[in-house]
């Protein structure tokens, strides 16, 4: 797991790194047994040897019992198979005359992955049943009073082990004494992307009949997941054609992820807690975050119940502050963090699971969610704390009128050497950052603008200097975007020569191009990709 020696990465939830035994095995898969499992000599034996061993150690990791595991690309693969299957036996159903009619129940904060499957099929295949979303608390739990109201002629229920944003843990055991005193037909969903490694499972035990996975919430590459499918529950192949898989799911097995995700599940066997930490050590590392924000941003409010979620996340809201304001700050000084689940991150909207949950306007629109992983250490968490209060210095400087922080605002930091991609020839304003260097030659006297908010520029102080390191130029002067929207300084005049403008993203910095350019400044250029690309040096 090679992060960038600055970078703190907090988004866990979203994907973690890769294990390095998890990256050795997918080598060794990729080289030394490179073999097909689908064929029959030597070298596809071994192959399917090690799908068949992998296999086996997840049911046992899991508790399958005589279930199906399948192997598939992610968690949306699953999802999408497990919901046809089911609307697939409800149509055939419908087709013998039986009574197929009943609702499907969507818990309120699913991940949108499950109602968009739902959708899909739903029209698809011509079922145009009721959808009804069954509501959660303030805790985050589902409503089960609704539940015994609604399940006992519904045909599909979908919930979730543990909720991607708030970490909040399901009373699965209540949903299915629900189930089962209503007497229901219903099939049972139940997305465990994020249970994986952090509950314990007995799928077997259970009367869940879907259980989709992905390998890349837990250390293992992206593009490798697992589907459960109990014995007896139906099932309807997503992808047909090559009879891998028993028959269930075409396509040659993706033999380096799945090998990866053995490694991975070898720790969880194993409970090795030298590469994993601990539950209790996961919930003393969560409480010294915690301490931190509450230190950093008096008035902080967790938008989860503690006891009741998982100790790898936290998910917070700070009064006066939105998402986007917190995240730019916390990327800044080299801290990843979200605003939500990654699939919806680059819309900004108030989130839909807070907003389910009751929660008001000022809490689901300035909801940041920290996650860590299994494999932090104490000097990790230790920095963490230390530019979590960084964070909030700064902050608090940028939101008192006339204070200057006490840093010098005529450097700029940035968490690594910037690189970019090279201009894509739509902008002819744009330069990559492999580009600066030639570019400074032949415009000796240019500056480099930063154009984030202020409070952007002085969380990302302490790591290294950016523009020096790239060109040894000089410092770059701070003027965030707003500013040049209401007012232009008097220093940015021709006879300073060109500019270079940059952000975190490269978004910011094309405006701000853009806008002097409208303002007659023709020598005016800005850093394609911005900041967000260091790591790429």
């Amino acid at each position: 797991m090679h992060a960038p020696a600055h970078e703190i990465y907090l988004d866990c939830n979203a994907t973690t790194p890769v294990l390095p035994a998890a990256r050795d095995a997918a080598v060794l898969a990729l080289m030394g047994q490179f073999g097909n499992p689908s064929s029959s000599h030597s070298t596809g034996l071994r192959a399917k040897a090690l799908l068949d061993g992998v296999r086996a150690q997840a049911a046992r990791v899991l508790g399958t019992g005589s279930g199906q595991l399948l192997f598939v690309s992610g968690a949306t693969e699953g999802i999408q198979t497990a919901v046809l299957s089911a609307l697939c036996e409800v149509r055939a159903r419908r087709d013998a005359g039986e009574a197929a009619d009943g609702p499907i129940l969507l818990g309120a904060t699913e991940h949108k992955a499950v109602p968009q499957a739902v959708a899909h099929w739903n029209h698809l295949l011509g079922l145009h049943l009721p959808v009804l979303t069954v509501p959660v608390d303030r805790q985050g739990l589902h409503d089960l009073e609704f539940l015994k109201q609604h399940v006992p002629g519904a045909t599909l229920l979908c919930t979730m082990a543990a909720n991607n944003e708030t970490g909040v843990v399901s009373d699965l055991a209540g949903i299915e004494a629900a189930l089962g005193a209503s007497g229901s037909r219903a099939r049972w969903l139940v997305d465990c992307v994020q249970a994986l490694g952090k509950l314990d499972m007995n799928l077997a035990a259970t009367r869940v009949d879907y259980a989709p996975f992905s390998g890349h919430k837990l250390y293992a590459p992206k593009g490798i997941g697992m589907l459960y499918v109990r014995e007896g529950s139906p099932y309807t192949a997503l992808m047909a054609g090559g009879g891998q898989e028993g028959g269930s799911r075409a396509g040659t097995e993706n033999m380096p992820g799945i090998a990866a995700l053995g490694a991975v599940l070898q720790v969880l066997e194993e409970g090795d807690t030298t590469v994993f930490r601990p539950h209790g050590q996961l919930e003393r590392d969560r409480a010294r975050l915690a301490d931190a924000l509450r230190t950093a941003f008096p008035g902080v409010v967790f938008n989860m119940p503690f006891a009741g979620s998982l100790p790898t996340t936290l998910n917070f809201s700070v009064p006066g502050l939105r998402s986007s304001t917190l995240v730019n700050v916390f990327d800044a000084a080299g801290m990843r963090v979200s605003a939500g689940s990654a699939c919806s991150a680059a819309k900004a909207e108030p989130s839909y699971v807070l907003q389910a949950m009751g929660l008001p306007v000022w809490q689901t629109t300035g909801a940041v969610r920290l996650s860590i992983g299994a494999t932090v250490d104490d000097a990790f968490i230790d920095e963490a704390c230390a530019r979590i209060a960084l964070c909030g210095q700064v902050l608090r400087a940028s939101a008192v009128p006339g204070a200057k922080p006490a840093a010098d605002t005529a450097t700029v930091g940035a968490p690594a050497i910037a690189v970019a991609a090279a201009a894509r020839g739509a902008d002819a304003g744009a330069l990559s950052a492999q580009a600066l260097g030639a570019f400074f030659q032949l415009y000796p006297d240019a500056r480099m603008v930063d154009v984030r908010d202020a409070a952007e520029h002085q969380a990302s102080r302490h790591l290294l200097p950016w523009a020096h390191t790239v060109v040894h130029h000089t410092p770059a002067v701070n003027v965030p975007l707003e500013t040049l929207r209401h007012t232009m300084p008097a220093d940015f005049s021709e006879a300073l020569g060109p500019l270079v403008m940059f952000c975190r993203s490269g978004a910011r910095s094309r405006q701000a191009a853009a806008l002097l350019r409208e303002r007659g400044h023709r020598q005016v250029w800005h850093l394609e990709g911005g900041l967000a690309l260091a790591e790429m040096a």
